[in-house]
């Protein structure tokens, strides 16, 4: 029987899924580590039941089961030949809590950060905090018993496991959890496996000479960050091994186990009170690496929560990235280093004080130059700036990266400074400039080579710059994998870390638990070769791709793709904030993430057979629910930017297939609506009549719940050149030039006007210039050669006219932020395009400014008390920010402004009109938007700068949204 009818039967015997297309498993051959390998298939899971039939087909056919979570994996943990075991779309449920005895049992794919807002009205909370912890599950953070930020006070994952329900790997179910000396020689004669791993754990453990080389060879138990190989030195601390001590349980060599020893289906942990609530953070800044280190310990003599390092690399990657622009503020000069300290109390007075004798121990000493103060929000940009640290190494240009291999050795913090002045020396010898950055007062830095892993060259440097790198950790007897894990990269190193004699007892144990070998194979024993399966094969010759958008500020789009480290930013749900990535957090589908379509893109680009190497059905599907919002080109800490990738694709991809009639018709709907303006009223008519409304809808491709868009009864331009003769002479302050885009000259020809009297009223003057349409429209359908005649003719039209005195402005943001963003990867003219973007703003950017210099007063407004909520359109979020808009709705003093905390809208221009679409799209919509304008009351006014959004509102909610123009116009007091 053929592999491919195995797997078929397979998949009729799950409740889950089982998929095994190209597709899938081209996307689930990578994680967040260097490495790639296919996996055979790609199982999800619905309950127990379903694991065990995966366990019992890897059995009878010869293959493996990879457990994986949100696939953050540094360390290669995720990756692997057999079937993959994807738990985070069923896995995800809270089982049981109990709050006096404050513990909690959940499923393997609960993610970190929800748990904790489940607990935060109970005063509780899961301590350890990783950087990826609104995307990470539970499962993940037991596999490396990973700890992150907060393990100075609160422990390691190890340290908050009370039980785990497992399947063993010859499918029979196992609890494990505390036992007392005389259960656990109950376990030992039980006749079934469970019986026999007790047998095997006592028998390998119980001699005192045993349990001295261990605790001779193993890291320090001082490290609380000790990850290498499996936990017997937590073991043998058990009153099975040792008088007056704790009971024994298998938890501990459980956790840190990578999935190579059992599947875990439910995990109990025992929580922590909140931290007190008052809190100060002091980003200590420091000129060189060596100083910010000695000041460590003097640092953590003072009860910190926090102690965080990153270097002058990781913040210039900050630079570049929209989002992180706005958390560097706190930065004083250019320092080569900081170290982020955070105390807490129970009062702002007692936390004031802790504050005080830190900075006066550490400034003291000399070595810092700077000790800046941060409260409240200060504090949360701070954080989000060095969460975001692994993931901005995707940012440096080219084709060397910072690698992960060395970015996880542990050492008692005593022996910090010495180690990294070793390490410093080590990496001079390999004319290495490394990132350091992270959990200092742990004593374990993220120590990161620079390498191009496409060449040989630098692959072998790789294997020996970790080999060298895991002698310098033995000598200082530290822990080479301290949070992420051995995996793939470090696992090889297990030997040496820990001595011959102990390796052979973790390959006892693995094979007593897994005799089979059918769980994670080539993780921490009989590793895999650390620098082979690599995500590109050294000195391959690289495909040239010829694309119609420049992609050079990339080096390419092969390059753009591979930014994506797979860090999986864009697996957060609604819950936490941002907007990317909208399908995905309507489908939980990794297919539908940022992620997954960037290694999509990488996959066939580089291993694409085809002459037109963008021309798979594979890419086509995991393009096709992109919504082009923008959001990861400012919210992906590579700043991959998808949208474009997006464009590029269909434009490939219609040269092969040609362009389908729907298609079409959305991207030439400024011709259309030209023709049905000739007409108004007989358009309005069949648009919005039920029979005929419901043909033009399915000859379109339209889902049928969908409101048609009317045409206005004139342009903007015709009602301007009305406005523009009869309008007196008067002095202005300035003159703006007014982007008549498509949408509003058109369809919402209403808000120009108000824009255009608002502004005048305002004493601007406003010209309108003959221009074409701005192309966004083309853009998001891939009709490139008309979106760059388009830009190549407004650029043309407008960079001889516009300067910072006379600005461009734009009132449709998916338009008027194509000259600032799309415009620049199309226009021949690109320093003309450069200039034009200077200068072009939305027109809320505009007005705030003004108001700023004191041009625009609320005294020219109403005293008329209003309630406003306000949605941003995507593009607005990406590329400019909500706050313009925000802050101008708040100029008439009695206005109370609250912007809706939403994503994306869910329209996205056609895609929510495309009938395939609609469900996602109003999912989308419903996840933040939606509800919060409902609970509104009617007397509040809905805010929307997006013609998209506003329709999205009125086709989800029936209510009517005002552009913050509008609204502003209507509150003139003398209009």
């Amino acid at each position: 029987m053929s592999l491919e009818n195995r797997l078929d039967i397979l998949k009729s015997h799950l409740t889950g899924e089982l998929l095994f297309d190209d597709l899938t498993k081209s996307l689930y051959a990578t994680d967040a580590s260097v490495y790639r390998m296919l996996p055979l298939a790609v199982a999800y899971p619905k309950n127990k039941a379903d694991i065990k039939v995966l366990i019992a087909f890897a059995q009878k056919n010869n293959t493996s089961l990879i457990p994986r979570t949100a696939g953050t994996s540094l360390a290669g943990q995720c990756v692997g030949e057999g079937i993959v075991v994807d738990v985070s779309r069923y896995f995800t449920e809270i089982l049981d809590f109990d709050t006096e005895a404050k513990t909690i049992t959940v499923q393997p794919g609960v993610v970190r950060d929800s748990l904790n807002s489940y607990l935060r009205p109970h005063g509780l909370f899961f301590g350890p905090n990783t950087s990826t912890s609104n995307r990470c599950m539970m499962g993940g953070m037991v596999g490396n018993n990973s700890s992150g930020t907060t393990s100075i006070q609160y422990g390691v994952t190890r340290d908050k496991i009370i039980q785990l329900k497992t399947i063993l790997s010859d499918g029979s179910e196992a609890v494990f959890h505390k036992v007392s000396r005389e259960t656990f020689q109950q376990k030992t004669k039980e006749n079934n496996l469970e019986g026999k791993i007790y047998n095997t754990i006592y028998n390998a453990l119980k001699s005192e000479t045993v349990q001295k080389r261990i605790i001779d060879n193993f890291p320090k138990q001082s490290i609380h960050r000790r990850n290498t190989g499996y936990a017997v030195d937590a073991l043998i601390n058990s009153n099975t091994f040792k008088t007056a001590a704790e009971d024994f349980n298998m938890c501990q060599l459980l956790a840190g186990s990578e999935g190579t020893l059992a599947f875990t289906t439910e995990i109990t942990l025992q929580l922590d009170d909140l931290p007190p609530q008052h809190t100060i953070m002091v980003p200590f800044h420091f000129n060189t690496i060596e100083s910010c280190l000695q000041a460590v310990v003097p640092a953590m003599k003072h009860h910190l929560y926090t102690c965080e390092m990153m270097d002058k690399t990781i913040l210039d990657c900050t630079k570049n990235n929209r989002t992180q622009q706005a958390n560097r503020q706190f930065l004083e000069g250019d320092p080569k280093a900081i170290l982020m300290c955070e105390v807490r109390a129970e009062s702002a007075e007692a936390v004031e004080l802790l504050a005080e004798k830190l900075i006066k121990s550490v400034m003291a000493s000399g070595w810092s130059y700077a000790a800046p103060i941060l409260r409240g929000e200060e504090i949360n940009k701070a954080v989000e700036l060095r969460k975001a640290g692994l993931g901005l190494l995707g940012n440096i240009i080219g084709d060397k990266k910072a690698v992960a291999c060395i970015e996880d050795t542990a050492v008692d913090l005593e022996d910090l400074s010495s180690y990294i002045s070793e390490f410093s020396a080590l990496m001079n010898s390999f004319d290495q400039d490394a990132v350091y950055y992270a959990h200092a007062g742990a004593g374990e830095l993220h120590l990161r080579p620079i390498l191009n892993l496409k060449k040989s060259n630098d692959v072998a440097l790789f294997k020996d710059i970790t080999t060298s790198v895991a002698k310098l950790v033995k000598k200082y007897r530290g822990s080479m994998s301290g949070e992420h894990g051995d995996g793939i990269v470090r696992s090889s190193y297990i030997p040496m870390m820990i001595g011959e004699e102990n390796y052979q007892l973790l390959k006892h144990i693995k094979s007593t638990f897994d005799p089979h070998n059918i769980f994670n194979p080539g993780k921490i024993v009989d590793a895999l070769p650390m620098d082979k399966n690599l995500r590109y094969d050294p000195d391959r010759i690289e495909p040239q791709v010829e694309t119609l958008m420049d992609f050079s500020a990339s080096e390419g789009i092969l390059r753009e793709a591979e930014k994506c480290n797979g860090s999986g930013d864009c697996r957060k749900l609604p819950e936490f904030g941002g907007t990317m990535c909208p399908s995905y957090r309507a489908t939980k589908n990794e297919k539908d993430t940022t992620r997954a379509r960037a290694n999509a893109l990488r996959e066939f680009l580089t291993h694409s057979n085809k002459t037109n190497a963008f021309d798979h059905e594979e890419l086509k599907e995991v393009f096709d629910l992109c919504l082009s919002c923008k959001a990861c080109a400012s919210e992906c800490p590579s700043s991959v930017d998808v949208a474009s990738l997006k464009a590029e694709f269909q434009y490939q991809y219609q040269k092969a297939h040609g362009v389908s009639l729907r298609t079409q018709l959305f991207a030439y709907n400024d011709t259309i609506n030209r023709f049905g303006g000739w007409i108004p009223g007989i358009t309005n008519a069949l648009y919005s009549n039920k029979v005929t409304g419901h043909i033009l809808k399915s000859l379109a491709g339209i889902a049928k719940e969908r409101s048609l868009p009317l045409v206005s009864k004139s342009t903007l331009h015709s009602w301007f050149e009305s406005f523009n003769n009869s309008k007196s002479q008067k002095l202005y302050i300035k003159t703006v030039y007014l982007f008549n885009d498509e949408f509003t000259n058109r369809l919402d020809t209403n808000i120009g006007i108000d824009t255009i009297e608002l502004l005048e009223a305002l004493n601007y003057e406003v010209k309108l210039i003959d221009h074409t349409e701005s192309g966004r429209s083309f853009i998001s359908k891939g009709l490139l050669k008309q979106a760059k005649k388009c830009a190549n003719t407004n650029v043309a039209a407008f960079k001889n006219l516009v300067s910072e005195n006379t600005p461009l402005i734009g009132i449709e943001p998916s338009a008027i932020l194509s000259f600032r963003d799309d415009y620049l990867k199309l226009a021949d003219d690109l320093e003309g395009a450069k200039y034009l973007a200077k200068n072009t703003f939305l027109v809320e950017e505009f007005l705030e400014a003004e108001i700023k210099k004191g041009n625009i007063k609320p005294e020219q407004f109403t005293n008329e008390v209003k309630t406003i909520k306000f949605h941003g359109h995507c593009h607005q979020k990406a590329i400019s920010s909500v706050m313009p808009s925000f802050s101008i709705l708040n100029l008439p003093q009695n206005y109370k402004v609250t912007v809706i905390p939403s994503g994306c809208c869910g329209m996205a221009g056609s895609f929510g009109y495309e009938k395939e679409h609609y469900e996602v799209s109003m999912t989308i919509g419903e996840q933040t938007l939606f509800p919060a304008i409902r609970k509104a009351k009617n007397e509040v006014v809905i805010s929307a700068n997006g013609t998209s959004c506003r329709h999205q509102i009125n086709d989800g909610t029936g209510k009517k949204a005002f552009h913050p123009i509008s609204i502003l116009r209507a509150a003139l007091r003398h209009p």
